[in-house]
């Protein structure tokens, strides 16, 4: 059994803004693998559980506010005793330009509070990530620029790699991570 976890923030006021990224990804792949949305509310989140490739997958959205998304990731991965290496965490991160994507195996939180949550919980680093560029503004505070909305090109540039991620999340599913890196992290540059 697999876990993908998007990260962001719960509301209609965080909908499109930059740390919500990992929950737009998570919801845009679905939709167009046409799964059918029933969201479950449980473990400080929005769950799913559903088929791909003949194995079980489990899709999460913490509603626990991106800052303590490791208590939602910790109760989902204990109820249903999912392995570190079968976690795929998606985030938004600053140090990578819009329409720009990065595979990481393991790593630090590289300040991402999200990511800090989930290490602190899961006593690890160890899990796979997603990460989504969403740029930096050094002109803005951090807090006001990831929980700002994003510009109507910035949008239009992640339109479009939102089918480039999806096809990677299909591919997450039948290929070693490694594999998985290999062929997305050189084209991604």
């Amino acid at each position: 059994m697999k876990l993908v976890v998007g990260l962001g923030n719960p509301g209609k006021e965080y909908h499109n803004t930059r740390h919500n990224i990992g929950f737009n990804v998570v919801d845009y792949y679905l939709n167009k693998k046409k799964i059918d949305l029933k969201w479950s509310k449980k473990f400080d989140g929005e769950y799913l559980i559903t088929d791909i490739n003949n194995d079980k997958v489990i899709f999460l959205k913490p509603t626990t506010f991106m800052n303590l998304s490791g208590i939602s990731v910790r109760k989902i991965v204990d109820y249903y005793q999912i392995s570190i290496d079968d976690i795929l965490i998606i985030s938004d991160d600053l140090d990578l330009n819009i329409g720009v994507f990065k595979l990481k195996a393991n790593g630090s939180s590289g300040g991402h509070n999200g990511l800090k949550s989930i290490e602190e919980h899961l006593h690890s680093s160890n899990y796979k990530r997603l990460k989504v560029g969403i740029s930096k503004n050094n002109d803005i505070d951090t807090k006001d620029y990831v929980l700002g909305n994003f510009s109507k090109t910035e949008l239009d540039t992640l339109n479009s790699l939102y089918d480039t991620i999806s096809a990677v999340l299909d591919d997450y599913f039948i290929l070693p991570f490694s594999d998985l890196m290999s062929k997305y992290n050189r084209k991604n540059r």
